[in-house]
């Protein structure tokens, strides 16, 4: 069953907005964070913790349970929002973030935080991990699914495909990747560093399954998601989303985007109040 908190009937546009809303704030205690990321994933991180994923809330070591995995652990900022929007996190703890003995630091540890599978950081690892855990859970005939959360920047890292080719060797079937692709990485944006496009004849020359949608559009991300998981058959399966960062605060989203985007001190009430003008039903 999909993890739950006490609002199990909220809307999956209200989820997102919440994941958005605890960003900004956990953005605030510090400072600073990878909010543009946050806020730009915010939908498939909705869709997966609310729509896809098999959890337990109360029980984040259930050995059903889907695995997701942060490849990326500088969105650590946007997993801990979903995590405590999903009640595997207290809400009170959103004040610690980044501070020192907190489980919340700012980049995502294993073993630190609840719900988080691995320690992210050094780019182009998870999919490997992901892959090895997948495998483990097929020799264990254990059916959960494991999930692997990259970025558009890590598909410039040959690991990237290596796991990909390993992947679509073992036939794994209970594998599906994100791509989070919004276009930028610390060196620029993606499709200018390195392209990786045809992006989605790539990954299906490497044997996967590949669906591309707009990683903001909740409807989209639910039929992709109940295609991944439904697909019949031993491929694994990639899900390519195109997001905006920053999403859902227009005045940070028009202004001039880059790996990491600078919030002004006076510029995070702001943005709540944005958030807090647009909440869903």
């Amino acid at each position: 069953m999909s993890g739950t908190t006490a609002r199990p009937n909220m809307s999956l546009p209200r989820r997102a907005w919440e994941i958005r809303r605890k960003a900004v704030r956990m953005g605030e205690v510090q400072g600073q964070g990878y909010v543009g990321q946050a806020l730009g994933v915010a939908d498939v991180l909705a869709v997966s913790y609310f729509h896809a994923l098999n959890h337990r809330p109360d029980d984040p070591e259930w050995e059903g349970r889907d695995r997701f995995l942060l490849s990326i652990g500088h969105y650590a900022i946007a997993l801990y929002s979903a995590l405590i929007e999903a009640g595997i996190l207290p809400e009170t703890e959103l004040e610690t973030y980044g501070a020192d003995d907190s489980r919340l630091p700012m980049s995502g540890m294993a073993a630190y935080t609840p719900g988080m599978e691995i320690t992210g950081g050094s780019l182009g690892q998870g999919l490997g991990i992901a892959v090895g855990m997948a495998l483990g859970l097929r020799a264990k005939k254990n059916p959960a699914f494991v999930y692997n959360l990259m970025s558009d920047g890590e598909l410039g890292e040959g690991s990237t495909w290596e796991a990909a080719m390993a992947a679509a060797h073992h036939r794994l079937g209970n594998l599906i990747c994100i791509v989070d692709f919004n276009d930028q990485q610390a060196d620029g944006k993606s499709t200018e560093t390195l392209s990786a496009e045809p992006l989605p004849d790539k990954w299906a020359a490497f044997g996967w399954h590949v669906q591309r949608v707009d990683g903001n559009d909740i409807g989209a991300l639910v039929a992709a998601f109940d295609t991944a998981r439904t697909l019949p058959g031993d491929r694994p399966r990639a899900i390519i989303c195109d997001t905006v960062m920053c999403k859902g605060v227009p005045f940070l989203e028009a202004r001039e985007i880059t790996h990491f985007v600078r919030v002004e001190p006076d510029e995070w009430q702001k943005a709540l109040t944005v958030l807090d003008e647009t909440r869903p039903e």
